[in-house]
């Protein structure tokens, strides 16, 4: 019997975006492209509405919605807690758990029968598109290993479709009667020395010839969490040139635990707190996959990066995830009508829409 509500990464396209997320169809796309991405697999919206209908949860979440409607803060809490425990403590349907146990057995025979690391993440329907994303708003869970932990993280994706701010986004775009649907990505894991994002323009002033890297040792924890302030690169996509490079003291990263489940916060030795991440060599491996991605979805993309630890060759760029850039300000015209700015300009792209997991 086919299988109904998972997909390996690697079939996907942009097209199936509507039955698996933006984050899964982009990642499968990245595949096509031939480029370093982390292998795994995709759970569909259906393994959600199964989930749901299932259960009996349908009833339980619009009465909580019906509650959050109110606009109130605290009723917005009281709904998104309701739907959180209840679905954390509903079992999944036989049919899905199958098909999650069928994946994550491949995943396993592939790694000589040993359950591999695994990042959970979310990938809701709509996200990473060119007129909304709800990138930030759901979960993504870092390292686990075995099927029982991904059950459950797949379960608490689900219940992220239901956050106080993911309520309130919806409601502010006048979604509130829509009927969200979450998908979610299984990837294997990348240890990480280094990681960061990128934007193939500036996000400041949208100049399209530049390629603008964050990066931070570790995984990319410490700088979603706020914790510290990411190196900062600006680099020409013509010439390779570093137009400004700002060093930043990194004092924590996130790593694997000892035991081989979950990440740790360490302090990073004080030797390396203000070393640059990034070399000339990998800066350069970082713009040539912008390019790339650019290429071949045709508008200014966000990229999330990871430069493993014990990597073949310093230019092994691993991409975790693509989404188009949702707000760019407005170009300014040229001041001049130079060769060169002619030519940056054939690097330009009609400004799309994005922001971040």
């Amino acid at each position: 019997m086919p299988d109904v509500h998972t997909r390996s990464l690697g079939e996907l396209r942009r097209l199936d975006a509507a039955a698996f997320g933006g984050k899964s169809a982009n990642l499968g796309e990245l595949l096509s492209l031939g480029l370093h991405v982390p292998t795994g697999f995709a759970v569909a919206a259906s393994a959600f509405r199964t989930f749901v209908d299932g259960t009996g949860l349908d009833g339980t979440i619009a009465a909580a919605m019906a509650r959050a409607a109110s606009g109130d803060v605290e009723d917005g809490a009281a709904a998104s807690k309701a739907i959180g425990e209840a679905m954390r403590f509903a079992p999944l349907p036989d049919d899905v758990r199958d098909e999650l146990a069928a994946r994550h057995d491949e995943l396993v025979r592939a790694h000589g029968g040993e359950p591999p690391p695994v990042a959970v993440r979310s990938s809701a329907i709509g996200e990473d598109g060119e007129e909304s994303t709800f990138a930030g708003q759901q979960e993504s869970f870092l390292w686990l290993r075995g099927l029982e932990q991904v059950c459950d993280a797949v379960r608490d994706c689900w219940a992220s479709l239901y956050t106080p701010r993911a309520i309130g986004y919806r409601a502010a775009r006048g979604a509130g009667g829509e009927e969200p649907a979450m998908g979610v990505t299984v990837q294997e894991m990348v240890d990480a020395e280094v990681s960061g994002v990128l934007f193939t323009c500036n996000p400041v002033s949208g100049d399209p010839s530049m390629v603008a890297i964050d990066a931070s040792w570790g995984l990319g924890t410490a700088v979603v969490g706020g914790e510290l302030t990411p190196d900062a690169y600006l680099v020409s996509k013509v010439t390779g040139e570093v137009a400004r490079r700002t060093v930043h003291t990194k004092h924590v990263e996130y790593v694997p635990a000892p035991s081989g489940r979950g990440t740790i916060r360490r302090a990073v030795p004080e030797g390396r707190r203000d070393e640059p991440c990034l070399d000339e060599e990998a800066l350069a491996a970082l713009v040539r996959v912008a390019r790339r991605i650019e290429d071949h979805f045709g508008s200014p993309q966000d990229v999330e990066w990871a430069l493993a630890r014990e990597r073949a060759a310093p230019d092994v760029v691993h991409v975790l995830q693509a989404r188009p850039v949702t707000t760019l300000p407005e170009r300014k015209p040229a001041l001049s009508g130079s060769a060169l700015s002619l030519v940056l300009s054939t690097f330009g792209a009609p400004p799309g829409t994005s922001d971040r997991a």
